[in-house]
């Protein structure tokens, strides 16, 4: 867990650091009360300073169901028809229906410490297991969100909290199944559970709540319209044009597809966070990226449960905004999911450097830094090397192979193309170094608590 800030300040220095102006050159961050009180390049470092070669600002990762960790491997078995998002949920419902609160905390402070070690320093968890087993309402409700705060204060990472809406399981309002009763909620229970979520994040630094309704199959239109107050100056996240048959099934309800159907039934703005997207129209594409939402891209999971492929050369050239997320965690790495999302449009599209907008323009660069923006947006806290943002930073080791003798314009592309999370030396979180050599602090006794979990999870 992080400890209190403490009120005298702290100087890291950094043979080279990417700023949000580009890179420099001896940089001296101060750090006071957990942020970055002042920024140096062209420094010298000054006796006491803590030296390292080169700084990055640590990755937002803005989706996740830390829970989901604990399935990694379970469901890669071919099942007696064709396997499919929605076999692959079967296996989840399975799995979550055994799951304590313990359980959640032990499998996502698991997560969480290998998203630190894997360069993301805040996430957004997308959470929606609300209940005990078989439905009944914990006394508090937010019995499991204080796991998922524990887990975070466990682990240090920085945390936006996202209680999910979940009421029905179809299009239409279609009654919930059985094994979706620990998620379930109306509106009246809902705001109940925010209100105690706020309560309960306020532990954390500088934790922050938003609002989630799941999915159009999970929400009704009233219900969206209902959450307008509760959205107020909060983060908004929701799943959407996933999967086909889920647009499918959206025509079927409405006419119209899923994106475009919430484009004009509700204010999306700045604010929200649409996850997946992937199965849009071009005037779907041009729509989302002029509202100024944040698409939330999760490639691995993406991969992984064959959603598709976002259309992504058309959404970046309508100026759209994107980041990136762990979605499923049954691979954790910021390093990985950027590079898979641009292997995915090279394979889609038979090109090279589709991210890369311009002649000369570093596709790592360009990926980084838009996944940094897009994920700070979307998570309601800033990002950057700058003062006033949360000292998030991830070092890197520049005598490991991919990164020896790179120049600043080709660190990026070594790193996220070749290097990977095998070059993350340090991570620090609010101004707490949690990482060192690669390695959390406490990986020891969070890996023991998760074996112990899990063992009695699979019994």
């Amino acid at each position: 867990m992080l400890s209190a800030p403490s009120p005298m300040d702290h100087h890291l220095f950094f043979d080279r650091a990417l700023l949000p102006n580009g890179w420099a050159q001896g940089v001296r961050l101060t750090i006071r009360a957990g942020r970055i009180a002042a920024v140096e390049s062209g420094a010298a470092p000054a006796p006491g300073d803590d030296r390292h070669g080169c700084a990055l600002p640590g990755l937002p990762n803005l989706h996740s169901h830390a829970f989901q960790r604990g399935m990694a491997g379970l469901a890669e078995q071919r099942g007696p028809s064709d396997d499919s998002f929605w076999t692959w949920r079967e296996v989840m419902y399975r799995f979550l229906d055994r799951m304590t609160p313990d359980d959640v905390r032990a499998v996502a402070a698991l997560a969480y410490m290998e998203m630190l070690e894997g360069g993301f320093t805040r996430v957004g968890e997308f959470h929606y297991l609300h209940h005990d087993r078989g439905g009944a309402p914990y006394a508090d409700p937010a019995e499991t969100s204080r796991a998922i705060v524990a887990a975070a204060e466990e682990s240090g990472i920085g945390l936006t909290l996202l209680p999910v809406l979940y009421s029905w399981s179809g299009f239409g309002a279609q009654p919930p199944g059985e094994r979706q009763s620990r998620f379930l909620h109306d509106i009246d229970g809902y705001a109940r559970l925010i209100a105690a979520c706020d309560t309960a994040v306020e532990a954390l630094p500088d934790a922050v709540v938003g609002v989630a309704p799941h999915s159009l199959r999970a929400v009704s239109p009233e219900q969206l319209a209902a959450l307008a107050p509760l959205a107020a100056n909060r983060p908004v996240h929701i799943h959407i044009a996933e999967q086909v048959k889920e647009v499918e099934d959206c025509i079927a309800w409405c006419g119209r597809r899923p994106v475009a159907w919430l484009l004009d039934h509700a204010t999306v703005d700045h604010r929200w966070c649409l996850v997946h997207a992937t199965h849009m129209t071009a005037e779907e594409t041009r729509a989302l990226a002029a509202s100024g939402a944040v698409a939330g891209l999760c490639p691995i999971t993406e991969a992984n449960l064959g959603d598709g492929l976002f259309p992504a050369p058309a959404f970046l050239a309508a100026g759209g905004r994107f980041g990136i997320g762990s979605d499923s965690n049954v691979l954790i790495d910021a390093a990985e999911e950027l590079r898979l999302l641009e292997y995915g449009q090279r394979l889609l599209l038979r090109g090279r450097n589709i991210w890369a907008r311009g002649e000369g323009q570093s596709t790592g660069m360009a990926l980084y830094t838009g996944a940094l923006a897009g994920g700070a947006a979307a998570l309601g806290a800033p990002g950057g090397l700058a003062p006033g943002a949360p000292a998030d930073i991830v070092s890197l080791d520049l005598s490991h192979p991919s990164l020896a003798a790179q120049a600043d314009a080709q660190l990026l592309d070594a790193f996220v193309f070749a290097a990977g999370r095998g070059a993350i030396d340090g991570v620090w979180r609010f101004g707490e170094q949690v990482v060192s050599g690669g390695r959390h602090r406490d990986r020891d006794a969070i890996v023991a608590r998760y074996t112990a979990a899990l063992r009695n999870l699979t019994a």
